[in-house]
């Protein structure tokens, strides 16, 4: 357990972690200090000065919370009038001349301003004097669009480019109430994660060109999720939203912080994997190359199977542990060849070494721990004898195979996005994807993590794993693949695997360590 210490918070004693800042050690215990320009990936600023408190019996007796390590024994008061005072004052100057279009703004709903305003000001304008007019509609580059109206000059933005994409696009020019945020002349917004400002703006100033004006925040639900873009597996929230009379449907991700995976940002990429979700997703099952519904198509690949004279599996590398167990059992038990092979995946001088990897599949790292073969070769050789092919969600055009050119193999696909293998299909088993389903992956890092459905449409799909079952499969749900994972995989022999810690277990080391108090 992490060391902590005591100190007292409007008289009442409170024990947080020792070596934070004010602001993250109260935080800590449910206590908050009203900040604006500081973030924790970002460090203090000290800009914006709304987190000062006052230090009873210190010296000096008024401090920037940002900036003050919390110590043993400080008294903090944050009820004082003093303080009140003060944070009246600062919300007043950050609304000089900020327009009050709360109705038509993007970001109302997610504000701090309008939070803040509520909660430490609820003070009428004192301002007669007309405001300052700045730029509107700004293009940023990158997908981003520029408020400078609405912008507080907390330079999240400004330091998100210096600090961690070391890129600098963005600067404050000018002073007093002539400063703005701007691009540098010819220079736009050119990175890959330049999207994350718009996440780090605490106001409407940094909107997304792709979400921009097409939901209201409250309407949307907020539910936890892990980008299925790379083999990182970044911890995301996904935003959905059904209409009514209308289906749910994804408007958005968001990055999702876990110090153990992604910290606190995604790349740009990768949030805009949403769209895939939404859209070329499969819908009509296919027997025979006829559409059927999905019990006759069911039945239909099951008497092809057990017609087949040579079996062949192909397994995605972004399909789910369990997924893969399941698919492995029944490789098994039909004495089918296994393959992992999708090479394709792959993108070789694409990744950087901060977030964005080289390979795209969400779940590579669990061929190893099963020992399901990706050779091309093994591949290959299978194909040469077979006479029914199987992809479960794994695209062969991708790694440079011709789907519509397998010879005697007859192809079938049970997957969730159509592509030139699912087209290319006699019989075709559409299924839930990641975001409408549960499983779990194990990222590049050796990092196992768990993620639940977040969508539901109105018409659910099937999971893959009741298809499994169908098939003539042995794991009718998750607990039963987690039993047998247990028992039969070595390395996962001593991992409790209902009970994955949030952030994530990472295989290296015991789950003990990774538990958190």
């Amino acid at each position: 357990m992490a060391d902590t210490i005591k100190l007292s918070v409007n008289g009442v004693e409170v024990e947080v972690p020792a070596g934070k800042n004010l602001i993250d050690a109260v935080a800590a215990v449910g206590i908050e200090i009203p900040h604006i320009c500081y973030h924790p990936a970002l460090g203090a600023d000290g800009n914006c000065r709304m987190c000062l408190v006052e230090i009873e019996d210190g010296r000096p007796p008024l401090v920037a919370a940002c900036k003050t390590k919390a110590a043993e024994g400080m008294k903090v008061r944050l009820d004082s009038e003093k303080i009140k005072k003060i944070q009246r004052d600062i919300m007043e100057f950050e609304l000089i001349n900020h327009p009050i279009d709360c109705p038509i703004c993007d970001q109302a709903g997610e504000c701090i301003l309008q939070d803040y305003y509520v909660k430490y000001d609820h003070a009428p304008s004192r301002m007669r004097v007309p405001q300052v007019t700045k730029g509107k509609k700004m293009d940023f580059g990158s997908g981003v669009v520029h408020d400078q109206e609405r912008c507080v000059l907390c330079a999240r933005c400004v330091r998100f480019t210096r600090l961690i994409t070391k890129t600098g696009e963005l600067g404050i020019v000018n002073r007093t109430d002539q400063a703005r945020v701007n691009i540098f002349p010819g220079r736009p917004l050119n990175n890959r994660y330049a999207l994350n400002v718009v996440d780090l703006c605490p106001v409407g100033a940094m909107t997304s060109k792709d979400f921009r004006f097409r939901q209201r925040a409250w309407f949307l639900t907020k539910s936890k999720g892990i980008c299925h873009g790379c083999s990182k597996g970044c911890n995301i929230y996904i935003d959905h939203n059904r209409e009514k009379y209308k289906d749910d449907i994804i408007y958005r991700y968001r990055p999702r912080h876990n110090d153990l995976v992604n910290g606190y940002f995604i790349c740009d990429s990768g949030r805009m994997t949403y769209k895939l979700e939404n859209e070329k997703r499969l819908r009509v099952p296919l027997a025979a190359g006829q559409q059927v519904d999905l019990e006759s198509a069911v039945n239909a690949l099951k008497r092809r199977m057990d017609q087949a004279d040579k079996l062949v599996f192909l397994v995605s590398p972004s399909c789910s542990l369990e997924q893969m167990r399941a698919i492995q059992q029944l490789a098994t038990h039909k004495a089918a060849v296994l393959s992992g092979y999708s090479e394709g995946y792959i993108q070789k001088g694409d990744g950087d070494d901060y977030l964005i990897q080289d390979d795209k599949s969400a779940n590579r790292a669990a061929f190893a721990l099963l020992g399901i073969d990706e050779s091309k070769d093994t591949l290959t050789a299978a194909l040469n004898e077979a006479d029914l092919l199987i992809s479960f969600g794994n695209d062969l055009s991708l790694s440079g195979m011709d789907c519509t050119a397998l010879g005697k193999t007859e192809l079938a696909f049970v997957g969730s996005y159509a592509n030139n293998c699912a087209d290319a299909a006699s019989y075709l088993l559409p299924v839930a994807s990641y975001s409408e389903d549960n499983g779990s992956i194990i990222n590049i890092d050796g990092v196992l993590q768990r993620y639940g459905a977040a969508v539901v449409k109105n018409e659910p799909l099937p999971s893959m794993l009741q298809i499994l079952a169908q098939l003539g499969g042995a794991f009718g749900d998750v607990q039963a693949v987690w039993s047998d994972l247990n028992s039969a995989v070595e390395a996962f022999n001593k991992v409790d695997l209902q009970n994955i810690p949030a952030e994530g277990l990472a295989l290296t080391v015991s789950e003990v360590d990774n538990v958190t108090a």
